[in-house]
């Protein structure tokens, strides 16, 4: 005969409420809480090496520990530990050096750098800026190449007092090349460095992908390279100021160092390490 009320009529009570299922939540300060146990209820105000302060709100401090066995809102839960913020990747200048934050800038040391021309000095300064004033080094520009044996000369170099120069067009059989040898046979060229960058302007070493090109365009040696750069790209060019108007926008383009040319960020680098390396 079968037993219509079952096995065990104690198996189940159907006037016995199911329990509810504890959630994990991570505890965080401001979180308020009921320890299960005590009936404290506060918020937290301190986590640590796998504890929690408590304070009510009358003030009180109590210290719990984190895990299971509270409520919020009712509703039981288990406190997990507060997952450890990612470390943050250090801070980076424009030429990607490691930000030195409050830094002031060094006093200028003796030695410099020259650039050929204002233009040149703007990107520099753009870019290495930071760096530079955290070394103490001074950047002037010559307003070209020309005179550099007279203007280097003049200047002086020795010991503590070096001079890095940047030129244009520095390549095999150039104008430029042929100074920067007379450079190094003059005065102080022992404490003188002369590099550059290939390209016919400085303008050449901002990546052309900025400026949605493939590829700068070629001029011929007949036009003026800048006013030929203008017209091929269909910017205005009749005067000096449309020229500078030309290269700011060039120069807007460059967020940071990876938007130039290797050719030209090798030479800069080089030039900060000689004139503040120690002698």
């Amino acid at each position: 005969m079968s037993d219509r009320y079952g096995n065990d009529i104690l198996s189940r009570n159907p006037h016995q409420r199911s329990r509810p299922k504890s959630v994990e939540r991570a505890a965080e300060i401001g979180l308020v809480v009921e320890d299960a146990t005590s009936g404290f209820v506060g918020a937290i105000v301190r986590i640590e090496y796998g504890r929690m302060d408590l304070e009510d709100r009358h003030g009180r401090v109590r210290g719990f520990p984190v895990g299971p066995g509270y409520l919020i809102d009712g509703a039981p839960v288990i406190l997990t530990p507060p997952k450890a913020a990612a470390p943050k990747a250090p801070a980076r200048t424009a030429s990607g050096s490691v930000a030195v934050t409050g830094a002031r800038a060094r006093v200028a040391l003796r030695s410099r750098i020259y650039v050929e021309g204002r233009h040149d000095a703007e990107l520099v300064e753009q870019v290495w800026g930071d760096d530079l004033r955290i070394e103490g080094v001074v950047v002037e520009y010559l307003g070209g190449v020309d005179d550099l044996p007279a203007i280097v000369a003049d200047f002086a170099p020795g010991p503590g007092r070096r001079l890095g120069c940047l030129v244009d067009h520095l390549v095999p059989g150039s104008k430029e090349e042929r100074i920067a040898r007379e450079v190094e046979r003059g005065p102080g060229g022992a404490h003188t460095l002369v590099v550059g960058h290939p390209y016919v302007d400085i303008w050449q070493s901002v990546k052309p992908d900025r400026l949605g090109l493939a590829a700068w365009p070629k001029i011929p040696r007949s036009v003026e390279w800048k006013h030929g750069i203008c017209d091929a790209l269909g910017w205005p060019h009749a005067d000096q100021a449309d020229i500078a108007r030309a290269w700011q926008r060039i120069r807007s383009t460059v967020r940071d160092w990876n938007d130039l040319e290797p050719a030209l960020i090798g030479r800069v680098e080089e030039l900060i390490d000689f004139v503040t390396a120690p002698e």
